[in-house]
């Protein structure tokens, strides 16, 4: 299982993403022919608030959740999505078939369905303790009465084969450089606040080229609304490489955020 690791660790991965050797390279042994993946970046401020709002029961990581000196700690890893691979949509699999059940969409993969009330209930990934360390310092819910990591292998990442160290930090290391990039700058000095979605879409520019802003889907809740995911669509044949202008691909929908809209701080209306 994996514990939560302290605030100090949560610098340390900031500022060295791997500490030892060249990371396992993340290579789908199955159904490889998709040519996308989705990195879920969730603002575990607003994610906190959202469930609030919606009367569900708190969770450890909300419930737990403190102020950081760097406020780009609470922009978080909520998974990896590879794209609907040519080989199962050749089989009668659409998108929103293949986004709802993932491994588990019949007639395959048809591996055993993760369900997100029953997290717990998935398998153990496999994860060496170096990497769940590093993912439990980026994903506040894995682990503990959550298995956010579980659920997210068990849905996206199992059916492919992947090496799961090589799956999680992947994860973690985009999670870094976003943060770590002028987007990461432009939240971290908009915390708390109520921001455009021009001037956001200026600081993606600002990081990846203009003509990424459109790889950015943001998830928005409340009235007024305020962030609690990010959605980046990624090349499938770049994933391996730092992000760069050649990273991202274009994606239909920007979201539900509309023109303005908050990076919410810790603690509930």
């Amino acid at each position: 299982m994996i514990n939560h690791v302290a605030a100090a660790l949560l610098g340390g991965v900031m500022a060295i993403p791997f500490a030892h050797g060249t990371p396992t390279p993340l290579v789908p042994q199955r159904y490889g022919d998709f040519d996308r993946y989705v990195l879920a970046l969730s603002w575990q401020t607003g994610f906190c608030q959202e469930q609030h709002d919606h009367n569900r029961q708190e969770t450890d990581e909300c419930r737990l959740q403190k102020e950081q000196d760097d406020k780009r700690a609470f922009l978080t890893v909520h998974g990896l999505w590879p794209g609907l691979p040519k080989s199962i949509a050749a089989r009668g699999v659409d998108e929103k078939r293949w986004m709802r059940y993932g491994c588990a969409t019949r007639p395959v993969p048809n591996m055993p369905e993760a369900r997100v009330g029953k997290k717990c209930d998935a398998a153990q990934t496999g994860l060496s303790l170096e990497a769940a360390a590093r993912l439990s310092s980026v994903m506040p819910a894995a682990g503990g009465t959550s298995c956010l990591e579980r659920y997210e292998f068990a849905k996206h990442g199992v059916c492919f084969g992947f090496d799961p160290d090589a799956y999680f930090t992947t994860m973690v290391r985009m999670n870094t450089e976003v943060k770590q990039s002028p987007l990461g700058e432009f939240i971290a000095a908009n915390y708390g606040k109520d921001v455009s979605r021009k001037a956001f879409d200026n600081a993606v520019a600002k990081a990846f080229g203009k003509q990424n802003i459109q790889a950015f889907t943001l998830i928005c809740s409340g009235n007024p609304a305020y962030l609690t995911e990010m959605q980046i669509s990624l090349n499938a044949a770049t994933i391996n490489a730092p992000l760069n202008a050649a990273s991202f691909a274009p994606q239909p929908h920007p979201g539900n955020c509309g023109k303005q809209f908050r990076l919410d701080d810790v603690g509930y209306w």
